[in-house]
């Protein structure tokens, strides 16, 4: 055996048989792979054919339900039928006997109706009777109305007379709803605070009023209280007013007027004074028309003016100033300088109670006046308390000054002789002479002690008529003063939290109103001392708590238990207030200057000064020493702190 070959053809023949082997594997995989596709298109279908089967099994079973369904279905229809043919037979059995029903019934109708039409006769009859004497009993009920309506009138006639010839302070009242801010949230966290907001005051009348008070261990009873008019809760601003405008007219008749609102923090008393839009002052309102919730300032402007248009005796001219008393110093909220300047009161000859330089600006309608109203409310104080989140700090009062020319022929006496003539500074006051008009919108008028005012110039003529002794034509003025006073509210300490400034302020605010108590009290029980001059609130408000003025007093309440405390108090005010007699009112009349008898109002300053001086008691030495030295000395007629004995 040659191996050199066998060994190649064997491999050879290996390498065939590998070879045929492989492709026997290759056919198989192949074969496999196609078993497998196959494999799963079967096991495809057999899933469709289980799909199917489900689905029909389903058909089949809501076929069968929808067929048990129409069973009972069927069922029912049978019974229903069955139930119909059952009424049929009834409702033939009533058709048969409702006509017999129908004639019996109608004849009963038919006796029924002649029963009750003989009874409507008799009713008829006795009807016309009744009417006839309700008609009488109208009748004399609307006399009776009628009659009591005359003596309510004249119950009223009487009693504002009797109250001119005793000359008693007016006492209103009103009592304000409740409202978001008497809930803070301490009082939602207290126990208590259903207690605290039970509203004890209730309005029984238009006179009258009582206070559920009630004290630790004491049973609960009620205090009346009676004023000359008592608001309810649901009165608006209109009916308030109505009440105060008659005084309006006694204003130009020749009377003082004043108006102040008086009560705690948070009761009112700025709402019931402007009103809604001019009460809030963080913001100047544009908006100057009428509205339903203007309150008396704006309302009695307007008032005014048109009495004014009315009257045609005289010419009337208005000026305004507008102060509050804040610390007990008062401040001009007109002026440029508000706060940089104290201002002191001084006694005028006649009597009243002046401020020098005080800004007053002439106005010619009630806009003109809202709006300097509004534009000092912007620099009056107010701070947040827990009381009442814009508590005012201050007194407020708007002074409306009316000035009535008269003109009259007066007959002058010569004084060319006299050794005392006008000083010629005041003898030309053409400058002065005029409409108001030359000093309105943006020039104030100043008043001061050492300097003429516009009435005593109207009142003095022209040297050249005092010495020729001839009759002359001057105008006879007539000044008279509404005052609108919006007073600070009385304040406890624990309940508002005030600390620092306004813990001051508080204190400034109580004492103040303690002396306009005070002040009242004196004159109730007829004291030959009144302390006007114990605060310079009363002090300023002299003339028209003790003087010839009208007052109205508005007391203006809390409803609340938790106020109740403050509310007595308030009302105890104004009961006391009420007890003020001054006497019969006086009018005041038209001052004519007869040349030399006026020379009094008309004395140049020096000749003032040294009047001042010799009333004081203090010499031309004394106020020599007095400069030299450095020293000062006490302002003559002035304001000084408490009222001297």
């Amino acid at each position: 055996m040659d191996l050199g070959h066998f060994i190649p053809d064997k491999i050879k023949e290996c390498d065939r048989r590998i070879q045929a082997k492989d492709e026997r594997i290759t056919f198989l995989e192949t074969e496999n792979a196609m078993l497998y596709l196959r494999l799963a298109q079967v096991q495809d279908e057999l899933c469709r054919s289980r799909d199917v089967q489900n689905i029909t099994k389903n058909d089949a079973e809501l076929a069968h339900a929808s067929h048990a369904l129409m069973i009972e279905s069927l069922a029912d229809v049978y019974k229903q039928v069955k139930d119909t043919k059952k009424d049929l037979e009834q409702l033939r059995e009533t058709a048969y006997l409702m006509p017999q029903w129908i004639q019996e019934t109608s004849s009963w109708a038919r006796r029924q109706a002649d029963i009750i039409h003989n009874d409507m006769l008799l009713k008829t009859m006795d009807f016309k009777d009744l009417q006839a004497r309700v008609g009488e009993l109208e009748g004399k009920l609307l006399d009776a109305e009628e009659c009591l309506g005359k003596e309510k009138r004249r119950r009223k006639e009487l009693h504002n007379t009797l109250v001119e010839l005793r000359g008693n302070i007016r006492v209103h009242c009103r009592a304000r709803p409740i409202l978001h801010f008497d809930v803070n949230n301490a009082d939602i966290r207290a126990s208590r605070s259903s207690a605290q907001m039970q509203e004890v005051v209730h309005v029984l009348d238009d006179e009258t009023l009582s206070v559920k008070h009630s004290r630790s261990g004491q049973a609960a009873s009620n205090r009346v209280f009676e004023f000359e008019r008592v608001y309810h809760q649901q009165d608006s601003q209109v009916a308030v007013f109505e009440e105060v405008q008659p005084l309006l007219t006694s204003l130009l008749d020749g009377y003082n007027v004043c108006i102040m609102a008086y009560g705690q923090t948070g009761s009112g008393k700025t709402y019931s004074m402007l009103g809604g839009q001019y009460s809030d002052l963080s913001q100047r309102s544009h908006n100057l028309e009428a509205d339903t919730s203007d309150g008396l300032i704006p309302r009695a402007t307007r008032e005014l003016f048109r009495l004014i248009s009315e009257k045609v005796d005289a010419v009337r001219t208005v000026e305004v100033s507008v102060v509050e008393v804040y610390n007990n110093d008062i401040r001009d909220l007109l002026a440029s300088n508000v706060g940089d300047v104290k201002r002191d009161i001084f006694t005028a000859d006649d009597g009243s109670m002046e401020i020098p330089s005080l800004t007053q600006r002439p106005v010619d309608c009630a806009a003109e006046v809202i709006d300097l109203v509004q534009y000092g409310m912007l620099h009056r104080h107010e701070d947040a308390t827990l009381v009442h989140a814009h508590s005012s700090r201050s007194h407020l009062v708007v002074t409306l000054t009316v000035s009535a020319h008269e003109e009259v022929a007066l007959s002058t006496p010569d004084v060319s002789r006299m050794g005392s003539p006008l000083p010629e500074a005041w003898q030309d006051d053409s400058q002065y002479r005029g409409s108001p008009a030359s000093f309105r919108h943006g020039t104030p008028v100043h008043r001061s002690l050492s300097q003429p005012s516009l009435s005593s110039l109207a009142r003095t003529s022209s040297p050249a008529s005092v010495r020729s002794g001839t009759p002359v034509a001057r105008s006879g003025v007539v000044k008279t003063k509404l005052q609108l006073v919006d007073l600070a509210g009385s304040e406890c300490v624990g309940m508002s939290g005030v600390t620092g400034s306004a813990l001051r302020e508080t204190s400034f605010i109580n004492r103040s109103l303690s002396a306009l108590a005070d002040v009242l009290t004196a004159l109730a029980e007829n004291r030959s001392h009144v302390p006007y001059r114990n605060s310079r609130l009363t002090h300023l408000l002299q003339d028209t708590i003790g003087g010839d003025a009208k007052l109205l007093v508005l007391c203006c309440v809390s409803p609340t238990q938790k106020y109740v405390t403050e509310t007595l108090q308030c009302l105890g005010f104004g009961s006391r207030a009420r007890q003020v007699q001054r006497g019969p009112i006086r009018k005041k009349t038209p001052q004519h200057s007869s040349g030399i008898g006026d020379q009094s109002r008309v004395s140049s300053p020096s000749l003032r000064r040294s009047r001042h001086s010799a009333s004081g008691n203090v010499s031309q030495l004394d106020l020599h020493q007095a400069k030299s030295s450095g020293r000062r000395l006490p302002r003559p007629r002035s304001y000084h702190g408490a009222e001297r004995s």
